[in-house]
Parts: structure tokens; sequence; C-alpha cells
């Protein structure tokens, strides 16, 4: 592991080094490809495929899970403790001299399992500590909460980004649209859809040659796409694409406009956990931010069943809700009524394909 912390820091030397100018981008490039696979080897040195890492027995539980992640007196655990009504039997998780701490948010009849990273993000990107099983926790959310100092934005959120970025975190991206496929045979054959700003056929020759795929077939089908897109679709079961929210803490250290200005960026909240102001509204952008919806069941000739929602991925469909409930409910189906939202007319008689709605109610008939 020494020598491949020793190699990237060589490499990141030279990157640095290097100026940037048409004669030495495919240099860069070449180099950018080799920083990416010795970080995806220092990550899991067992050879492992996949973001997995054993060791770090957080079990994910609930309808979703958020990662909190940010530097030591930023008010995450403040924040974890007004949002969480309830902890885990287990007192904590050790990291060696660190803890991950878990809660549950309950929002709207859904329980969100909030984990808590405190201060382990720094350095993991180098294997210190037990950094693998920290990433392979952090891959495993749904939404990644970044919990900021609002008197120290700037250089807290580069820091964090650039630490979740080497690991293979992309926050707030799509996968590139890159059609990329491994053959037996045929050797390379590299298509533009249109054509590239940023990227030229020798450029991704170069890397893949590097990779030893010698045999594939290349469709770039995003003209704004760049050779570290390219190398993500390369790396693709190293890479985990999260949303992102960054939470702002301690607002009542700036000021007014320097304020309005934080709460216009996007994929962005405010909050004083001291002064208890916007905390509500950071749990309900969280809630929105996860893309749930929760579905309501009826019983034919009942009411409606509001004690207990099903927990659902936003664009849910009828079919989704039948596993949600039993995953043989779809062999008897004959139709569903639904009201809510999501219905022309109230009710309204679906299939399986349907769309729901947050808050719909559903009543399925079977056969």
């Amino acid at each position: 592991m020494v020598n491949i912390t020793e190699k990237i820091k060589e490499i990141e030397d030279e990157m640095r080094r290097t100026q940037k100018n048409k004669a030495t981008e495919y240099h860069l490039g070449l180099l950018k490809g080799k920083l990416a696979r010795l970080r995806a080897q220092l990550l899991e040195p067992t050879g492992g495929s996949g973001g997995g890492g054993a060791g770090f027995d957080v079990s994910k539980s609930g309808d979703a899970r958020v990662a909190l992640v940010g530097f030591p007196s930023v008010g995450k655990s403040t924040f974890l403790s007004k949002i969480t009504k309830t902890k885990s039997e287990t007192a904590a998780y050790a990291f060696t001299t660190l803890t991950a701490i878990p809660g549950v948010l309950e929002y709207g009849g859904a329980e969100i399992q909030i984990l808590d990273l405190p201060g382990i993000i720094e350095g993991a990107s180098e294997g210190k500590g037990r950094g693998r099983q920290v990433i392979s926790a952090a891959k495993t959310s749904d939404l990644i909460l970044m919990v900021l100092d609002a008197t120290k934005r700037a250089e807290q959120r580069a820091l964090l980004e650039a630490e979740l970025d080497a690991v293979g975190i992309r926050l707030n991206k799509e996968p590139p649209n890159i059609y990329l496929k491994q053959k037996k045979a045929g050797g390379m054959k590299i298509t533009f859809q249109t054509p590239p700003k940023y990227l030229d056929e020798k450029m991704i020759y170069n890397v893949l040659r590097d990779y030893k795929m010698l045999n594939c077939e290349v469709l770039v089908r995003d003209e704004y796409a760049t050779i570290d897109d390219f190398i993500d679709v390369i790396m693709k079961d190293h890479r985990k694409y999260i949303r992102c929210l960054y939470v702002y803490n301690k607002i009542d250290g700036v000021s007014l406009d320097f304020l309005d200005q934080l709460a216009r960026e996007p994929y962005t909240a405010v909050m004083s956990c001291e002064l208890d102001l916007g905390v509500e509204d950071v749990v309900d952008r969280i809630w929105k931010e996860l893309r749930l919806i929760r579905v309501y069941t009826k019983r034919k000739g009942e009411e409606p069943d509001f004690s207990e929602a099903l927990i659902c991925r936003s664009n849910s469909t009828i079919e989704d809700v039948c596993d949600n409930i039993h995953r043989t409910l779809k062999e008897t189906f004959k139709y569903a009524m639904v009201w809510g939202a999501s219905a022309r007319h109230i009710p309204q008689r679906v299939g399986l394909g349907h769309v729901v709605s947050d808050e719909d109610v559903v009543s399925i008939v079977a056969k």
C-alpha cells in the first residue's frame, strides 16, 4: 500500500508540474487514467470488484440511508440529535479512534437512517485508518449530507469534494453518456455521435491501450464529455453517483447578503443549530432529495389505511407497489383503483404500468 501511495503522489506531482495545453493533453489523459487505476487498487487492495469493503458492519436499515459528512465542530452531532428521535441500541461502531453513529429520522411514516461519519473523509483516499470500510459505507448511501461551517465554506467544501471525488464518489452527477463494450476480437472501434469539444480518437485510444482494452467498441454520445468522464466509464465498478445536499450551519455568523447568496446556490440548504433556525427546512429538503413517495393501501369496501405508508421510489408504478407488498402479488393482479394526484379522475382504474404519486391511495384487486 505504501508503494501505491507513493506512486499516486508521484503522478499527482507530475500532473501539477505539467502545463495544460494542446501538446500535453494526451500525456495528462494517460496520467489521469493511471491515477484512477491506482486509487482503485488502494481502496481495494485484496482485488475485490465493485464498491464493497469488508469490516464496516453498520447494517443498512429503514427506507433510505443518508451519510452525514463534514469536519469536526461544524454542528453535525447537534443536528443529528435534533432530527433523530431514536438512536441505534448499539452505542456506536468503532473506526479505530473514530465512531460512526447511526440514528433514525422519522418523516411521514418513513424511517431514514442517518449515518454520521465524523472526520473520516479527509485522508480516506490515501487508505488512512479504515478508510476503505468508511468509503464503502458512504457509497451505500442514497444521499450525502455535507455539513459545512458557513464562515469557512469555500475551503471546507473544496477539501471534502476533492476527497470524495478521489474515492470515486460523484456528487450530483449522472453517469457519462458514453457506451463502452469490450469484445474478444476486432480491435478498437471509436465513434462520436456529434463532434466532441474535449475528446478525440487518439486520446481515447491511448487510455484504452494503457488499460489493455485492445478490443472494444466506444460510442461517445455527449459532445461535452471529457477524458475524466471516459475514465469513469472504464472504472464504472468503482464509481458511485450520489445526490448531495450542502448544508451550511452557523449562518448567524455571516451577513444577510452573504446568507441570501448561499441560500440561492443549487443543492443547498442553510441553518443555525444553535438558534434552531432552518433545521426543519433541512429535514424537508432531505425528503425531497431522496425522491421517496408514500403510498397508502385500501381494502375493498374499507377506509384507507393511513397508519402505515408503503415507501417507494419516485416514478414507481403499480407493479412496484405490488412488489413492495409481496413479490407474488403480481401473479394474481387483475387491476388497481387509485385515488390521489396521479389519478385522472377519482378513483381511476389502472394497470401495472400506472405511475403513482406521493400520498396516493391504492386498492389492488386480484383475480
